[in-house]
């Protein structure tokens, strides 16, 4: 918050987080919310000791969450990590909230319902992925006739130039070290299997109202071009800064006025070099499966989504090599591909259950004849 600028003016209801209690409870005092909630159920008690004397309720667990969501506010930033942030900003998108969505999972996993939930709540849907965010700028809606494509970059993750065999012996400790961008463990593992992007194709496409053939996935190692929308007069516009992900928080925050930030400014006269390369859908087979779960619709996205979270626990946990989530996630997919539409969200969490058991299934049997 002391990042915007003195015109904004913020009131914070609500904040939650999982098993740091001693950070939540200090940004829960320096905000002066009004309700503090750790979604570990297991912690509610450290977090009311923490919170003692100021006034402040606590929650805890997925009620905690959902109660988080239906607590009134004009804007809530969903960034609960999984299937799990899906419910609490479904809630939030119903009771009419501006949500600047930074989880996934919402629209891989439940596009359309989740979309129509918006729609009938009233609120606005502001993407914070830095990719979504850029399209966001730079989408002209008075052009929707001309959209020709959306090209999201990628910076190539850690393993951009690794050979196959190189990359299967990689360990959860050297993926989760990107070149560009500071991240959680399971967010890094995903970037440089490009299972991040692979999902970010599906947001897109739910997002911006395009087809899968619309959408591209170009490698650009430097990070600097964030995304790019081009139009049926070639003209390509892209939205451009330093890798800082404050720029796309501002942005979602105070939309639709821009913020003054203190962030890194570009300088264009010492970028040496932009340089841009087709992906590598051999080694980062990802990409082929959004494709894939996209041309097949249904609950696709969410078989996907599921298997590749198991796959990614395993291969944290050592069950599993890095070059075998997307097989993991693969089969997955063939084995539900009868699975009906979604026509409401227990369908969603049914399809969810169901391909993250068929994924552990999958592990264990490898674990056992290793």
């Amino acid at each position: 918050l002391s990042q915007l600028d003195g015109d904004a003016r913020l009131d914070v209801a609500v904040l939650t987080g999982n098993g740091n209690i001693s950070l939540l409870a200090a940004q829960a005092r320096a905000t002066n919310a009004r309700l503090v909630v750790t979604a570990d159920d297991n912690r509610y008690l450290d977090l009311k000791e923490a919170m003692a004397g100021t006034g402040i309720a606590v929650a805890a667990g997925r009620s905690g969450l959902i109660e988080a969501a239906q607590s009134p506010s004009d804007w809530v930033m969903a960034a609960i990590v999984g299937t799990a942030g899906l419910a609490p900003t479904l809630e939030a998108a119903r009771r009419g909230a501006d949500i600047a969505l930074a989880n996934k999972e919402c629209l891989v996993s439940a596009g359309d319902l989740f979309l129509a939930a918006v729609v009938s709540g009233g609120g606005r849907l502001i993407p914070v992925d830095s990719e979504h965010n850029a399209i966001f700028q730079v989408l002209e809606q008075n052009q929707r006739h001309a959209l020709e494509r959306i090209v999201l970059t990628a910076s190539g993750g850690p393993f951009r130039t690794w050979s196959l065999e190189q990359m299967a012996g990689v360990t959860a400790a050297t993926a989760r070290a990107h070149p560009n961008w500071s991240m959680g463990l399971k967010i890094s593992i995903d970037s440089a299997s490009m299972f991040n992007k692979a999902l970010e194709m599906i947001e897109a496409r739910h997002l911006f109202d395009v087809t899968p053939e619309q959408i591209e996935v170009i490698v650009h190692p430097q990070s600097i071009i964030h995304s790019m929308v081009g139009y049926t007069d070639g003209s390509m516009l892209a939205q451009l800064g330093c890798p800082d992900m404050r720029t796309a928080i501002g942005y979602a925050l105070t939309y639709p006025r821009r913020p003054t930030l203190s962030v890194e400014r570009l300088d264009f006269a010492k970028l040496s070099r932009l340089d841009f390369e087709a992906p590598d859908e051999t080694r980062f087979p990802a990409l082929r499966l959004a494709r894939l779960a996209m041309t097949r619709g249904g609950l696709q996205g969410a078989v996907l989504n599921a298997a590749k979270e198991v796959a990614l626990d395993a291969f944290i946990d050592g069950r599993s090599g890095f070059l075998q989530m997307a097989d993991i996630a693969e089969s997955v997919m063939d084995a539900l591909l009868s699975v009906a539409p979604a026509s409401s969200m227990d369908d969603v969490f049914a399809a969810d259950a169901e391909a993250r058991r068929l994924a552990g299934e999958i592990v264990n049997r490898a674990v056992a004849a290793a």
